[in-house]
């Protein structure tokens, strides 16, 4: 019964894994699995370094090969972290940025086109109506002054 459960588990275990994008990722590309080698390489040889019997702090600050490991090490990784980021993202901004576009070009044409800009108000709140002012009241005559 046992043996059965562990290669259930180890069934779903590899399907599970197949099924990531970051593991299939790892599996079709060379240069992603030569910077997690070199990546885990650099790291190995600097632990090696750091656990040679000197102090953790002096050998970080005199040991110039731990210094370098160290560094090479953080460059791989970063490499492997773009890389992962860049393939497990699909390309979504496409839509995005023509519609800014596509809205750029519309605010721009609004405010350079008095005919454009007066041909939108109308659809969206009617015809403009033609208003003329009369007055219903006449106005007060001036009042005379007398010359001194």
């Amino acid at each position: 019964m046992a043996a059965r459960q562990q290669a259930a588990r180890a069934g779903n275990a590899a399907r599970r894994a197949r099924e990531n994008p970051y593991i299939r990722r790892l599996v079709d590309d060379a240069d992603l699995r030569r910077n997690v080698g070199e990546a885990a390489a650099a790291a190995r040889s600097a632990y090696g370094r750091l656990s040679n019997g000197k102090r953790p702090a002096r050998a970080l600050m005199e040991d110039k090969k731990l210094k370098r490991d160290l560094e090479q090490a953080a460059e791989s990784m970063r490499a492997v972290g773009d890389a992962l980021r860049k393939s497990s993202r699909p390309r979504k901004r496409r839509l995005g940025r023509k519609l800014m576009l596509a809205l750029a070009a519309a605010g721009l044409a609004l405010a350079l086109s008095e005919g454009l800009r007066k041909s939108v108000l109308d659809a969206l709140f009617g015809a403009e109506e033609e208003f003329e002012y009369s007055s219903t009241t006449a106005p007060e005559p001036a009042p005379e002054t007398v010359p001194a």
